[in-house]
């Protein structure tokens, strides 16, 4: 079902480019400065209804309410950590459909971790996003509300977006690009692109033509294994796109955009995290000068996967180190809230099926 569809017809307002939103502004018969109050209210002043719209007549608001539709994004659950900060937002969506972001503070400033659809398609097989498959894609305006809301929420400014979350974004490739461009608009937020991260399984059409589209944002790898064999077995989409055909259009990507590649690179015990395996990733990583990011897999109670211990994880960096690659682990950040994508919004749908009349949950630290 299309976005249309599912709001009755009714024209999304914030998946709206400037001019789009000029041409409606002028279809229902208002004034070119609307236009220009219209976006400031959306993008700026990040309004969740019309209602907030105060310098709108109401008369103007009424028409609004009939004509279009304002995507927002309902807080159900904000977890926070005790540890280091991290906040976990689950939010309802305008379909009751819920996603799951992350506002992680670092000292350069704060990155929301967003989600571009409900579930995911892809089936790697130690993630808890895809358990239950693919819902839908969201729409440029729910990407960007997730920023927004996590922005009006907390009171703090957004200064970086990884899309990250469930979902591939490459597979809602129309979306994506509407967002990013949207919220780097000089007129709205303003974020920088080159703040933003996209990450991606390995989708190639969507890589080649995300090069092209003169965005200076990072793509991010999520490879998660040195050879085709064990991509296979880690992740499914590997049969579709084999790593040689995946590599070579983040070679091409960097080269076009010169803007470096991230691999993203899962360590599951037994799996992947092995000396030859290092040095596998190394012979990858080498010759495109690829920073590599290390994530002990986080455990999922339907998967067996585990991670290493972070004495393993640390040999496996030294490893590469010792290959020339400038490696990271990443920070775990929300381990105590679950962190890892999908797990928050799979435990609250589990929750919901066995009781689905329980009373809204409120935020807490834990």
């Amino acid at each position: 079902m299309t976005m249309e569809e599912r709001q009755g017809q009714k024209a999304d307002l914030k998946s709206m480019s400037f001019d789009e939103l000029a041409a409606f502004t002028a279809s229902i018969g208002e004034k070119p400065y609307r236009t220009g109050q219209l976006f400031d209210w959306m993008h700026c002043h990040l309004a969740g209804s019309f209602d907030e719209m105060t310098s709108l007549s109401k008369a103007l608001r009424a028409k609004l309410k009939e004509e279009a539709s304002l995507q927002s994004a309902e807080p159900v659950q904000v977890l926070t950590s005790a540890k280091d900060g991290t906040k976990k937002y689950l939010f309802r969506l305008g379909d009751g459909s819920v996603i799951e972001s992350v506002m992680m503070p670092y000292h350069h400033g704060n990155t929301v971790c967003i989600s571009s659809q409900v579930g995911c398609a892809m089936g790697c097989r130690f993630c808890a996003s895809t358990i239950g498959g693919k819902v839908r894609d969201l729409s440029a305006g729910e990407m960007l509300e997730q920023v927004y809301r996590i922005q009006a929420l907390s009171g703090e400014r957004v200064g970086g977006v990884v899309v990250m979350g469930t979902g591939e974004p490459l597979d809602n490739y129309d979306a994506l690009v509407r967002f990013i461009r949207l919220i780097t608009d000089s007129r709205g937020l303003n974020l920088s692109g080159r703040s933003i991260t996209v990450s991606t399984c390995g989708i190639v059409p969507g890589i080649r033509a995300l090069a092209g589209e003169n965005l200076p944002v990072t793509l991010a790898l999520s490879l998660h294994a040195p050879t085709q064999e064990k991509r296979e077995r880690l992740m499914p989409i590997a049969r579709k796109y084999d790593l040689q055909s995946v590599l070579d259009a983040c070679r091409d990507y960097f080269e076009t955009t010169g803007r470096r590649v991230t691999f993203e690179y899962a360590l599951v015990e037994g799996e992947n995290d092995s000396a030859a395996d290092a040095a596998a990733l190394a012979r990858l990583a080498g010759p495109m000068g690829a920073h590599v990011n290390l994530i002990p897999v986080n455990p999922v109670k339907e998967r067996n996967y585990r991670r290493p211990d972070r004495s393993h994880v640390e040999a496996f960096k030294n490893n590469l180190a010792k290959q020339g690659i400038n490696a990271t682990i990443r920070r775990e950040m929300g381990a105590d809230i679950s962190g890892a994508c999908g797990q928050l919004r799979r435990g609250y749908l589990d929750r919901d099926r066995q009781d689905p009349l329980r009373p809204e949950e409120t935020e807490e630290t834990i």
